[in-house]
């Protein structure tokens, strides 16, 4: 994850970069790096090269394109940068099969479609009959303007709305279970990362976080909150985090297999 960014941090959505990228230190002599060819390598991989003033070390993330990137530090090289691609490609193979292997959302949500709502797949049902026509995920009654054709964009809006109201509400009460003085909570539709906050005590969350558990949903905003103490990924802050969401590990792991279902 990155730094803060002109007071920014923001929490990435894990299947961006899944599984955690590979990283190596800049060293143009370093004599573990067996040089490659630069036509004969890009044959071979989707990749792309990103150089960054900020790195350190190399990094190879896989972006939910399938497409791997490659980023280069500071002091590092292309050729240097290819060998590491090159040095990691079982790695690269095991995350793109596993990428692959990952349900994905459908694209248009029809009646008997499966979404996921609160943690669960759950089959979009006609509602009982009424005046206007409805839909249901579990116990939950949405209208809809006509129940034939695609009813994301329908159901999606009504989400954000729920999403406002109750990762809002959550988010205020953990500041002050936590005694974290938070300024505003804002719910946004956020492509990139589950979450964000800025050094002025403004927590952002990505509203698809009503699709998921309750108790991922207060990860996110542990998260987000601990980062008001420590604007930074260190241990210190994973020590934080620790203290107020013991569980932690395991959230992490349901955003990690289920992000792609949530459309990031």
């Amino acid at each position: 994850m990155p730094g803060v960014i002109q007071g920014l941090l923001d929490f990435f959505a894990p299947s961006d970069a899944s599984p955690a990228p590979l990283v190596a230190r800049a060293s143009p002599s370093n004599p573990s790096f067996p040089f490659l060819a630069q036509e004969e390598e890009a044959r071979r991989v989707d990749l792309v090269f990103e150089r960054s003033a900020r790195a350190e070390r190399y990094r190879l993330t896989l972006r939910k394109d399938g497409v791997a990137v490659a980023v280069i530090p500071a002091r590092g090289t292309e050729r240097e940068a290819r060998a590491f691609v090159e040095q990691h490609r079982a790695w690269l193979e095991r995350a793109r099969a596993r990428q692959q292997a990952r349900p994905r959302a459908a694209m248009f949500w029809t009646v008997g479609t499966h979404v996921l709502w609160r943690g669960e797949l759950i089959e979009i049902r006609r509602a009982a009959e009424g005046e206007r026509p409805a839909v249901c995920l579990a116990a939950d009654v949405f209208r809809v303007a006509r129940l034939e054709g695609d009813l994301r964009p329908t159901l999606e809006a009504h989400f954000l709305r729920r999403a406002k109201i109750e990762l809002t509400a959550r988010t205020w009460e953990l500041a002050a279970e936590t005694a974290m003085d938070v300024k505003e909570v804002m719910v946004r539709n956020q492509r990139t990362r589950w979450g964000s906050c800025t050094t002025g005590g403004i927590i952002s969350l990505n509203w698809r976080l009503i699709q998921a558990p309750e108790s991922v949903r207060d990860y996110v905003i542990y998260h987000e909150l601990m980062h008001l103490k420590e604007m930074n990924h260190s241990d210190r802050f994973w020590r934080r985090v620790e203290e107020v969401c013991p569980p932690w590990r395991e959230a992490e792991v349901w955003l990690k297999r289920n992000g792609a279902l949530l459309g990031l």
